[in-house]
This record gives C-alpha cells, sequence and structure tokens, in this order.
C-alpha cells in the first residue's frame, strides 16, 4: 500500500501568492486622486405645509392656537425658512397683511422671521386657507469618515481617502444657510461701516483681563 504524504509549501513559494492579494487590498478603498476632496458638502431640503383657515384679512378663531402647535410638533428653529402660501394676495407681499402679521407673530415668539417672497406649493391651495410653509435645509457630508484606503500602500499617488472630510463636516455643520453652499450670495447694494465693524469696536474697547491685577495668596494659616 502506497502511502499518501503532504509536502508542505515552502516560504517562498507561500509569499508569492500572498503578494497579490496583498496589492491588491492595498489599491481598494475610496480614490482621491487630486487635492479637491471627492467627499463634498450635500445639501437636502425639506418642506413641510400647513393649511389654516383665515376670516377676512386675519386667521380664523383658533388658528393662531393650530398654527403655534404645529410649529412645536415640526420644531422650527434657527435656519427654518417659513413663508406663506396665500392664492388670494395673487403674489404680492402687501396684500392681506392682517393674515401675514398673525402668522409673523407666532414665528417671532419663537426667534424667526416671516419670509417676504411669497411661496408657490406644488397642489392648489383650498379657499378660505393660506398654507403656511417651513422649508429646513440641511447640509452634510455623506460617507466620512472615510478610512477605506490603506495609505501605507499607495501606488498611484492618491491622497487619503479621509481627505477633505474634517474641513468639509465642518463647513456643513456651522453655516448658517446650507442654500448658501448651492446658490451663494450676492453682496448688498448698500454698506454699513458701523454696522461691519461692531464686534471689532466692542473687542478694542474691552477692559484687558488683567487690568484688575493679580490676586496675592498666602500659605500661611490665617
Amino acid at each position: 500500500m502506497r502511502s499518501m504524504t503532504r509536502t508542505p509549501l515552502s516560504r517562498s513559494r507561500l509569499a508569492a501568492l500572498l503578494v497579490p492579494a496583498l496589492l491588491l487590498g492595498g489599491c481598494m478603498g475610496t480614490e482621491n486622486r487630486g487635492l479637491e476632496s471627492v467627499h463634498q458638502p450635500v445639501v437636502s431640503r425639506a418642506d413641510f405645509t400647513f393649511d389654516v383657515a383665515t376670516a377676512g384679512d386675519t386667521l380664523a378663531p383658533g388658528e393662531a392656537a393650530r398654527l403655534s402647535g404645529w410649529f412645536d410638533a415640526v420644531k422650527v428653529r434657527y435656519g427654518d425658512r417659513i413663508t406663506i402660501d396665500d392664492p388670494v394676495s395673487d403674489g404680492t407681499p402687501d396684500a392681506r397683511s392682517g393674515v401675514r402679521g398673525d402668522v409673523a407673530r407666532i414665528a417671532g415668539a419663537r426667534g424667526l422671521l416671516l419670509s417676504a417672497t411669497p411661496a408657490i406649493s406644488g397642489t392648489p391651495v383650498a379657499p378660505g386657507t393660506v398654507r403656511v410653509i417651513v422649508s429646513r435645509m440641511r447640509a452634510d457630508v455623506p460617507g466620512c469618515p472615510d478610512w477605506s484606503r490603506d495609505t501605507s500602500n499607495e501606488f498611484e499617488s492618491n491622497t487619503s481617502s479621509n481627505h477633505g472630510c474634517a474641513i468639509n463636516s465642518n463647513l456643513a455643520a456651522m453655516i448658517a444657510n446650507p442654500e448658501d453652499l448651492v446658490r451663494g450670495r450676492t453682496g448688498t447694494e448698500t454698506f454699513d461701516p458701523a454696522a461691519s465693524t461692531k464686534a471689532i469696536d466692542i473687542f478694542r474697547k474691552a477692559a484687558p483681563s488683567g487690568a484688575g491685577g493679580l490676586k496675592a495668596e498666602s500659605a500661611g494659616g490665617k
């Protein structure tokens, strides 16, 4: 009877088989071929609508309380844009100023302003009602943090797969109006030097923190 024996692989042959697998693993992950990161802020928008009844130029009785409760339900906050779709106003901001005033007071109680630009929603507004729209925009950077690529085996001169995640995530979190990342904002025609230098003026007039001197401390018992 012939015995079956196993011949172990030599270390050189085993290394030759593992090298291609290691090289393939080093080429996997997100590719950043330039200095501009592939991880860019993405802006999303959500519109919340609420129809309230009107009585002439004002909100109908009880509608102010309903609207206030709805604002609390959707958790209106800084950065939200509040607009009104009123078919009777025909796109004129001054028309039905009483209705706008009622909505503006409810929004103002939460520290928000009513946008002067009339809104146009996708669905028709029922007669005798106006539609209040809360537009909420959010900016975030999907896929971050990203450590999918091994930089120790980089043969294609890519930057790190996580390149740009920190700065763009901070930009998306700190920007007051995410819409500015999409459209930007044009400068105003008027310029108020007093308003633009107000923060600098306060800083200059503030008393130095060490102006009062140092407090003497004693190590004695009394």
